[in-house]
């Protein structure tokens, strides 16, 4: 493993213009997000997630759309399931959002990952559901490849953390098995994908010693480049070692234009959904913004977004920025608003 000296950070602007975003209807978090175009016009969408008390009763089913220059967010439907969920991931193409896994919450405060997944088509806000995940996984990494493939890396199912990267193929319905993630299986981790090159970092792992079985965050970071012609096969790279502890549900993505794969805020402790960690200590969001630049193969860091944040799903390009939608700020506040890393974007209330 490369050493921490040997890495490169530097200190860059980011520019970007102002955009405005009206805050959610209500707060949530552990939400999962996406951006769908529809004939040329983009739209912001968030599926279930936590809800203000921070307890089981506050995991919903909800979701809600947003287009530029609306005075406010548009309820969806439902998401059709029994039980609200948590952990959530979603991936746009076109003008469908794919909706996969997450884990309910029932009030003994037992947790069961789920196989169900949809597709919501944005123009007919209409959900239609697809093939089962063969191993339901939650708090999982998600990325679309060819505007057809839709890869789970890792994640956590129902008692422990799998290695397996699943891929859906949206044009035939099906899953199939690509080559085994190599890292700590994680859970919470972030990552996002440029062409056929992804990047996944930190989350957390399963410690079992003489002192029990507990969670801790991985300070672990690893690219992926999938064979062109076969995206069942992927091959693995040990990136260098970021300094400092790992993070835990990071906002991250590909950035298609500056060719790099992008993570924000987060936290350094391990947490149940509630923001309070396994120890029993408050988590702590993070402001740190860092990415890593594919082509020059190094580490860049950038200044501090303007508001710490945590419990991410998704990091989104909007109006020059990246966003996060939601979310759980300092003392576990659940966020109803909208934050950039270079400005909040929420509107004025």
């Amino acid at each position: 493993m490369a050493q921490v000296s040997a890495l490169l950070f530097l200190l860059a602007p980011l520019a970007a213009r102002s955009v405005c975003i009206p805050a959610l209807p209500v707060p949530t978090s552990n939400n999962a997000v996406a951006r769908a175009e529809v004939d040329g016009r983009a739209y912001l969408l968030t599926f279930t997630g936590l809800g203000a008390g921070r307890t089981y009763r506050d995991v919903h089913r909800q979701g809600w759309v947003w287009q530029s220059g609306n005075p406010a967010w548009e309820q969806l439907p439902d998401v059709p399931v029994a039980a609200g969920r948590l952990a959530a991931t979603a991936v746009a193409i076109g003008g469908v959002v794919y909706l996969f896994g997450g884990y309910t919450v029932a009030e003994d405060g037992s947790e069961v990952s789920t196989p169900d997944n949809f597709a919501f088509d944005v123009a007919a806000r209409r959900f239609r559901r697809i093939a089962p995940t063969p191993v339901p996984v939650d708090d999982t990494v998600s990325f679309a490849y060819l505007q057809r493939y839709i890869y789970l890396v890792s994640g956590w199912h129902d008692r422990d953390n799998v290695n397996r990267v699943q891929v859906y193929d949206t044009a035939e319905d099906r899953w199939f098995e690509a080559t085994a993630y190599p890292g700590s299986p994680v859970f919470g981790h972030a990552g996002g994908a440029v062409d056929n090159r992804f990047v996944i970092a930190d989350g957390v792992v399963v410690i079992s010693d003489a002192a029990g079985r507990r969670f801790d965050t991985v300070n672990e970071a690893w690219l992926g480049t999938i064979d062109p012609t076969d995206p069942a096969r992927i091959s693995y790279q040990r990136l260098p070692q970021l300094p400092g502890r790992g993070h835990y549900r990071m906002a991250g993505t590909g950035d298609d234009r500056n060719r790099r794969v992008l993570f924000a805020g987060g936290t350094a402790r391990a947490y149940n959904y509630s923001g309070i960690g396994y120890d029993g200590q408050p988590a702590q969001p993070s402001a740190h913004i860092f990415a890593w630049l594919l082509d020059e193969a190094r580490w860049q860091a950038y200044p501090d977004k303007p508001t710490p944040t945590m419990d991410h799903r998704g990091l989104i390009a909007w109006g020059g920025d990246w966003i996060t939608i939601g979310g759980m700020g300092s003392a576990q506040r659940v966020l109803d608003g909208v934050h950039g890393i270079h400005r909040d974007a929420t509107c004025d209330r």
